[in-house]
């Protein structure tokens, strides 16, 4: 535990990180990419142009400094951060660089405000982070490690087959190319994919959500093509996967991870909520119920623009036909365009309120939500306004803060 006079000091720098914060990230990963070109493998690249990892970083360094009394407040956002790392293979070693950078940074950004005494506070503040962080990483390397097919780092997997779900969203098989088993992992969790891009002369990961059930001979991810417009880019790794990745071809993978999982050990009733690319984790768990709870109440919920990005729907209606209560809505934003295209239940927007009252909702039920920000919001203030508990509500959502394209 760090003395109180660190920790006031730390503190009392919340306020000029939250005005400022921003400029010292942007100033950090600039400085670090400078330095240390060889880390720009382990971070998203995509996310550095856009501003996002910027943002996220900056969020959580001034709650890091507002909490610093109690980081144990902060246990939940931590264990989500560490499960990250150890999908895109950060290591103790990688956090004496980050520090280094960090620190620096600290001093060039904040000039005369950054004392010795506020840097070397921060540095002491930094070690109890990266400490709780690096126990956390370890547990996790250890535990993937040693269950039955499972790794540490980086696994060669080759693509078995894929298919095209949509016109947006590819799906990959996976199987080791050692032939040894894959391991077990939990409905909903992800992994990280990595590959060398020649445009960048360097490799980068991505993570992207298991959409089959656990226990079987493969892994799938189904990855939705990014094609950029005046305000994001292209996804420069789902486009390589969607144009280059063909069958037998062969790809780096860290381990399943993440706490975004369905509880197999409960029997609420369940709700599974998403729109776009987000249907992919929900594929799991929907395979996993259809299979191992069949009795367990389920709603699998999903919004799409058109039917021509509609992904699995047959796949879900089969699913749905071997559980004892499933039921399936489907809607699209826009009607079909063309002549034998998916059909949904209703066109327009998802509304959870008009699906309570005509009595799709079962009460006391779990609910999973998965996809863009917006609507993530609109469904989780819809869930509120509705009286579910945020304790019954559980999130994953593209991007720094869960798993990116």
């Amino acid at each position: 535990m760090l003395d109180a006079t660190v920790r006031a000091q730390v503190k009392a720098t919340a306020p000029v990180l939250q005005a400022h914060g921003l400029d010292l990230t942007r100033h950090f990963y600039a400085r670090m990419f400078r330095h240390n070109p060889e880390l720009k493998e382990l971070f998203n690249q995509g996310h550095q142009r856009s501003g996002a990892q910027q943002q996220a970083l900056a969020g959580a360094v001034a709650a890091y400094a507002l909490h610093i009394d109690a980081p144990e407040v902060l246990m939940p956002v931590l264990e989500r951060i560490a499960a990250r790392h150890v999908s895109l293979g950060i290591r103790r070693e990688h956090y004496a660089i980050v520090g280094r950078h960090l620190l620096a940074s600290i001093g060039e950004v904040l000039g005369e405000a950054a004392t010795p005494a506020l840097v070397d506070a921060w540095a002491q503040a930094y070690g109890q982070l990266a400490d709780i962080l690096i126990g956390l990483e370890q547990r996790q390397y250890d535990a993937t490690a040693a269950q039955p097919g499972g790794w540490s780092g980086w696994r060669s997997l080759r693509v078995r087959a894929r298919h095209e779900e949509s016109a947006e969203i590819t799906s990959f098989e996976l199987v080791p190319a050692d032939g040894g088993p894959v391991p077990a992992f939990q409905p909903g969790q992800y992994v990280s994919v990595r590959v060398l891009l020649p445009q960048l002369g360097y490799r980068q990961p991505r993570q992207y959500s298991l959409s089959n059930a656990p226990g079987l001979d493969h892994l799938r991810i189904s990855v939705k093509r990014e094609a950029g417009d005046d305000v994001r880019d292209e996804g420069q790794v789902s486009g390589h996967l969607h144009r280059q990745v063909q069958a037998g071809d062969v790809v780096e993978v860290s381990p399943p991870a993440g706490d975004f999982r369905l509880h197999t050990d409960r029997d609420t009733p369940v709700v599974l909520i998403s729109a776009g690319v987000g249907i992919t984790p929900m594929m799991s768990m929907l395979a996993w119920l259809a299979r191992e709870q069949p009795q367990r109440p389920v709603r699998f919920l999903h919004a799409a623009r058109d039917a021509g990005v509609q992904a699995f729907a047959g796949e879900v209606r089969a699913l749905a036909a071997r559980c004892a209560d499933a039921r399936t809505f489907f809607v699209h934003e826009t009607p079909a365009a063309t002549a034998g295209a998916p059909t949904p239940d209703a066109i327009g927007r998802l509304m959870l309120a008009d699906l309570q009252r005509d009595g799709l909702l079962p009460a006391d039920a779990d609910h999973w939500l998965c996809g863009p920000a917006g609507f993530m919001s609109a469904q989780r203030a819809a869930l509120r306004a509705l009286g579910v508990p945020d304790a019954r509500v559980h999130v994953e959502a593209f991007g720094t803060g869960g798993v990116a394209d």
